[in-house]
């Protein structure tokens, strides 16, 4: 029997912030009480980075919410993996439908931003989703099978261990609407039968498939009750107290 995965929350804090509400962040952060067994990362605006890292308590990661595919060079406006470790963050966020929507980012591009970061040295967690009208026409398996292949397409076999997949389907992220806990763990089994049909079956068992997607105090103990629900990746929550539950949801 293969070791359980261990439950992972990040927190994504989007463009969302400053050195007085990110204070309070760490405050309830560092009086919560976080479960033990819960593998925590936050993720703040770049800007941010090394102060959250160096004022966070060492036990809770830091991620970047993206960064680019190149270590350095003419890229006005961007961030590099080398930089992101420069300041002792280790991971970092990509293909967030935020910047596959908002800003017009491939599956080819999100693609190379993950093998470079890994090849870099950083822990990755790649987003994949489908939007409420690809969920609607029955394409919610075409979209993030393709999504997941530009991923898988990009990491080498001894480098699954640094990646955590985040599944969010993007009509439920900061709509108020979530997956029902049969919809997500539907997708994350399938998911997970893809790892194991394309990557391998050791790959499959061990990778962690978190769901991000409106999720809250209120819903996160269902949710994390599904089998093939890793974690969560938390948006708009993570600002406030209530993360802490969302964190300790399998205590």
């Amino acid at each position: 029997m293969s070791a359980p995965r261990n439950f992972f929350v990040g927190g994504n804090w989007k463009l969302n912030g400053n050195k007085q509400e990110i204070g309070n962040i760490i405050n309830f952060l560092t009086a919560g009480n976080l479960d033990p067994n819960t593998e925590v990362v936050c993720a703040p605006p770049t800007i941010y980075l090394e102060h959250v890292r160096k004022t966070l308590p060492s036990s809770v990661g830091v991620a970047a919410q993206n960064c680019y595919k190149v270590p350095k060079g003419a890229f006005t406006g961007e961030t590099s993996p080398a930089m992101i470790k420069d300041v002792g963050v280790e991971w970092a966020i990509l293909g967030h439908s935020e910047r596959r929507n908002v800003f017009g980012e491939s599956d080819e591009l999100i693609g190379a931003k993950v093998g470079h970061a890994l090849e870099a040295g950083l822990k990755v967690i790649p987003c994949i989703g489908e939007k409420l009208e690809e969920r609607e026409s029955g394409k919610t398996e075409e979209v993030v099978f393709r999504q997941l292949k530009a991923i898988a397409d990009n990491i080498k076999p001894d480098q699954w261990q640094n990646v955590v997949i985040a599944y969010e389907p993007v009509w439920a992220i900061g709509t108020g609407k979530t997956a029902s806990p049969a919809q997500a763990q539907e997708i994350h089994v399938k998911l997970r039968k893809w790892l194991n049909d394309n990557v391998s079956a050791d790959v499959a068992q061990k990778t962690r498939i978190i769901y991000g997607g409106s999720v809250t105090a209120d819903n996160c103990r269902e949710l994390a009750r599904e089998g093939d629900i890793d974690g969560f990746l938390v948006g708009g929550a993570s600002l406030k107290p209530d993360f802490v539950q969302i964190v300790n949801a399998r205590q």
